[in-house]
């Protein structure tokens, strides 16, 4: 299962899982996905559903509640005492910034809510727990370094699992922690950098979503042959949104900061997928078309190409146009800090989206992903129970 980015969306996700740990035929089990990978609220999801050692639909529906349960202030600091310091904090950096030589601001929220909120709800020793048991193989969580810009994939797994170094992609072994989770979700700008340490030192992290522009990769490095990927981004809306822009002319105002924000998260959040799915579909028509290596290939190469069966489930309504009407529910000092980035467009609010933690928006985005995979129930139930099992008969447990 690959999870990806996301922000307040990955309830969405919440909700598509809690409809299928109600499928009668998985629901008593453990979890279907023997590899599980994911970035930002991808990796929250991932990581809970990981850790939890209760029934599939138990789990699922636990994640369901934290998600439906949530407040914005579990999130980030809305109190006017944090906000007040965040916005004197950057204009000391802009006024003395350059005479003290140092800065002392990280991001224009403080999340530290949301680092005890992970921390209580992951339960200690699941993750370890689920191995042991044989019922997951691995679970992959990525973040973007902010000293090399790479991105690093950190995977808890069996004794064996597979390793990589690529140019700009690092996978690095380890017992996950909440604070590898949080490093995932830092969403960068909005939420400050987490430490981790590595073999150099403590490394300081952000957002998975930033450098990991295969989201799929990891699951698939990992050995899984059938990926179920859940999105977050409306196709519907997405086209819907092109072909409004090609067919009439364009604003005759310039896109105020917020508007502007929004589509740089987008850039992170939804665009990766897409692509790494065309490229995926791409990679398995050359399977199909020469058995795994391109003519003239020594048969001995070391990477050699799999066809890999994939399901992608993604929203059927625009959740940015969900999140505007829901805009209300935003603490009033935070909707003030983000009204100085001005009002998007009612098709473009997709700031609003990604940080509105309140319970009537995450319940809208739940419910979303539970109607729309009940509508393809059949189909995801018949993806689950045919997707074959890695061979990793020589991997100790």
């Amino acid at each position: 299962m690959v999870l990806t980015a996301g922000g307040a969306r990955g309830a969405y996700q919440a909700g598509v899982l809690k409809r299928l740990g109600e499928i009668p035929s998985l629901a008593d089990g453990p979890s279907p996905f023997e590899v599980v990978a994911g970035a930002s609220a991808g990796a929250i999801n991932g990581a809970m559903l990981a850790a939890n050692q209760a029934t599939f639909r138990e789990a699922t529906a636990h994640l369901a509640r934290l998600w439906e349960g949530l407040r914005v202030a579990e999130v980030f600091r809305t109190d006017l005492v944090s906000l007040a310091r965040t916005v004197a904090g950057f204009a000391r950096d802009l006024a003395l910034g350059p005479v003290l030589g140092r800065t002392v601001t990280a991001s224009l929220l403080d999340a530290r809510p949301l680092h005890r909120l992970i921390a209580a709800a992951m339960p200690p020793g699941g993750i370890s727990a689920a191995i042991r048991r044989g019922h997951l193989y691995a679970i992959a969580v990525s973040a973007t370094s902010y000293h090399s810009g790479r991105a690093f994939t950190f995977v808890q797994g069996r004794a064996g699992h597979p390793v990589w170094v690529k140019s700009r992609r690092v996978v690095l072994p380890v017992e996950l922690t909440p604070a590898h989770v949080c490093a995932s979700a830092a969403i960068p700008i909005v939420f400050p950098p987490v430490a981790l340490p590595t073999a150099g030192g403590d490394v300081y992290f952000g957002d998975g979503g930033l450098r990991l522009v295969t989201p799929l990769s990891p699951a698939i490095r990992l050995g899984a042959t059938s990926i179920f990927a859940i999105g977050v981004r409306s196709q519907r809306a997405a086209e819907a949104l092109s072909r409004e822009e090609l067919g009439s002319a364009s604003s005759v105002f310039c896109p105020p900061l917020a508007q502007i924000c929004g589509v740089f998260l987008n850039a992170i959040f939804l665009d990766h997928l897409d692509s790494d799915l065309d490229h995926l579909h791409r990679m398995n028509e050359l399977a199909g078309a020469f058995g795994g290596l391109p003519p003239g290939a020594d048969a001995s190469v070391r990477e050699p190409i799999r066809p890999i069966a994939v399901l992608t489930l993604a929203p059927s309504e625009d959740l940015a146009v969900v999140a505007q009407r829901l805009a209300h529910r935003m603490p009033r000092a935070v909707r003030y800090l983000m009204a100085g980035l001005g009002t998007p467009d009612s098709q473009s609010a997709d700031l609003m989206s990604y940080l509105l933690f309140d319970t009537a928006y995450t319940r809208a985005l739940i419910d979303i992903g539970y109607r729309d995979a009940n509508e393809r129930i059949g189909e995801l139930e018949d993806f689950l129970r045919s997707a074959p099992v890695p061979r990793r008969a020589t991997l100790a447990v």
